[in-house]
């Protein structure tokens, strides 16, 4: 039995409805994009000052603790100095005695000066021999060569005090810079071992209430960072705050791990109110541009490709109308055919419930929606997805006759 022509038509319909209700579509819109670069990095201080010991020794006492505010040339620890006292006095007893030695030195060469002008005078009248007189002389020279060297004594022991000297003064360990005091790594009776480098007692930390992020630049975007962009970064402690600092500068040396090259851009943070604490991850994001006012079409439209969609150099005719329109457009601005500003890319529009592939020219994206130079207005139906799918076509074909 035959169809009536009114069933033919609702079956039509129907089909047409079940074609159309076959892809998901997202509109293009104009508004803002920005592009983001997001990095990790750690929270520290600007100045931090490790402080060690010069000398080796047992702590003897601990005049400051964790988050102790310090000053300047305060005390901070000194260590048992009953062992560099003595080696002072030594010194001392040693400069005291070169200096006997020289007034020793001093009283020959004294002597020696007199018996060789007598000798002289004696030779001149012929009292005593040639001999005598070059005797009377060498001793002369002798002795105030031991002069010189006795002097030179008198400095290296002045150089034996200074030594020691500043060996006990290395004995009290003062702060060198204002700031608070981030960590202790030493108890009393501790012995510290100053032989082959000098070990760290403290970590002073300048001025906690300005803090500074380096963070990790991938070297796919270390192009678009440049100082002086602000940054936006968070951090675990405080969940759903933001804060805000400025790129400083964007070092040359580059940091490579597990064959990834980064790059450090160290970021001023400001930190009134001690929120951030030394060595503290913060996610990181910067904004290197945007654009307000600008065609939009989402990202998940440059990922969909319909199952049957033929290769770029095969295209079907229907989609091959695009380009050479878009080709009388590049040449009234000026441009060879194929070129222009931005990145080529290719979404599917739907019309009449099929897709139609439309080469377009993309600039910056957010990572959500990119931005359209060439190719779409604003209203067209940019297809996104199978009906009821979550992703592109691959799902789809996943789902297909098997």
């Amino acid at each position: 039995m035959g169809r009536s022509p009114l069933a033919l038509v609702l079956l039509l319909a129907a089909c047409a409805r079940h074609d159309a209700a076959a892809f998901r579509t997202d509109a293009v819109t104009r508004g803002p994009v920005s592009e983001v670069v997001n990095a990790t990095g750690d929270v520290s201080a600007i100045v931090t000052v490790n402080v060690g010991s010069q000398v080796s020794g047992i702590i003897d006492k601990l005049y400051v603790d964790f988050n102790s505010p310090v000053k300047k040339g305060q005390p901070l620890a000194s260590l048992d100095a009953r062992l560099f006292q003595a080696q002072l006095e030594r010194a001392e007893a040693g400069l005291a005695s070169a200096k006997a030695n020289v007034e020793k030195a001093q009283a020959a060469y004294n002597d020696s000066e007199r018996i060789a002008k007598r000798e002289q005078d004696l030779r001149a009248q012929g009292l005593v021999s040639q001999a005598e007189f070059d005797t009377a002389l060498s001793t002369r020279d002798g002795n105030a060569a031991a002069l010189s060297a006795a002097k030179a004594s008198v400095l290296q022991a002045k150089a034996d005090r200074d030594l020691a000297a500043t060996n006990l003064a290395f004995t009290h360990i003062d702060s060198p810079i204002d700031g608070i005091v981030v960590s202790r790594n030493v108890d009393v009776g501790q012995t510290v071992a100053a032989a082959f480098q000098a070990p760290t007692l403290f970590l002073i930390a300048n001025d906690l209430t300005k803090m500074q992020i380096l963070a990790n630049i991938d070297e796919a975007d270390v192009g678009k960072v440049r100082e002086g962009l602000e940054a936006k970064f968070t951090v675990d402690a405080y969940p759903g705050e933001t804060f805000s600092g400025r790129i400083r500068e964007v070092r040359q040396a580059p940091t490579t791990i597990q064959n990834v090259v980064t790059y450090a851009a160290v970021i001023d943070a400001p930190n009134p109110e001690h929120k951030l604490r030394q060595g503290m991850t913060a996610s990181v994001s910067v904004t290197t541009a945007r654009h307000d006012d600008v065609l939009r079409v989402s990202n998940a439209a440059l990922r969909w490709k319909p199952d049957d969609a033929a290769p770029p150099e095969a295209a079907p005719a229907g989609p091959q109308q695009r380009p050479a329109a878009r080709s009388a457009s590049a040449a009234a601005r000026g441009r060879p055919e194929g070129g222009g500003p931005g990145r080529p890319g290719r979404v599917y529009k739907l019309e009449n419930g099929n897709p139609l592939a439309v080469q377009v020219r993309l600039g910056l994206s957010d990572g959500l929606r990119s931005e359209v130079l060439e190719g779409l207005s604003e209203g067209d139906k940019i297809i996104t997805g199978g009906a009821g799918s979550d992703t592109s076509g691959q799902q789809q074909r996943r789902r297909g006759p098997f």
